[in-house]
């Protein structure tokens, strides 16, 4: 399922990239989009490219383009979703393995790609192992720098506006600016955060298995 091999842009692709991987506030979400050549033809006409690539805001205004246009989904993993997979599972990749994976599910519930591109991390394998039935079913590559495929940008897209507006509650519910990253402002942040509600707030807020919480801890 991810043998080298080339990649036809005129199949029907699904992409799917993730956000929030490096970011200690906020959830990991992992979202994926089908388009034709096509479809794909129009988005690049859109802007769409890599979302490290764009503003927030021209995110947003992408994303709300996808949704409308194409088949996709989100797999949105909270704070307390996240640390709770994570002791069971005690590895980020294979976390956005089982991420990735349910995005594929979820499309082949009632689509079926000629093929799903995913920006490589970990073992090649490792999204494979953790697919069902329905995704065993699509061919699967996985690509450095795979963001360069139109359906793959698409999600990062999709991905990066979800994180966005997940961060922008999480700092309304809590009544202070949650930084983004895994820097010394999110350190400073979460000190203040520990401050107004104590420590057990993070479990709720942020990845916990992140160096950030000893800093934070002092």
């Amino acid at each position: 399922m991810s043998d080298p091999i080339s990649i036809d842009i005129d199949q029907t692709i699904l992409g799917i990239d993730e956000s929030g991987k490096g970011d200690f506030f906020g959830p990991l979400v992992i979202a994926g989009v089908m388009a034709d050549p096509k479809e794909a033809e129009i988005m690049a006409g859109w802007g769409v490219r890599d979302s490290k690539k764009i503003s927030d805001n021209r995110i947003l205004e992408l994303s709300r383009k996808i949704i409308e246009s194409s088949v996709h989904t989100v797999v949105v993993i909270g704070p307390e979703k996240y640390n709770e997979l994570y002791v069971k599972i005690k590895n980020l990749n294979r976390l956005l393995a089982w991420g990735h994976s349910r995005v594929i599910e979820n499309i082949a519930e009632n689509h079926t790609p000629d093929l799903a591109v995913s920006d490589k991390f970990g073992r090649t394998d490792s999204i494979e192992n953790a697919l069902m039935k329905n995704g065993q079913k699509i061919k699967l590559i996985q690509r450095v720098r795979a963001e360069s495929i139109i359906q793959v940008a698409a999600a990062s897209i999709l991905a990066r506006a979800k994180f966005v507006e997940y961060m922008k509650r999480l700092s309304g519910q809590y009544g202070m600016k949650l930084p983004l990253g895994a820097g010394a402002p999110v350190d400073d942040a979460g000190r203040r955060l520990a401050a107004k509600h104590g420590v057990d707030i993070f479990g709720k807020t942020a990845k916990v298995h992140f160096k950030n919480l000893k800093k934070i801890m002092g």
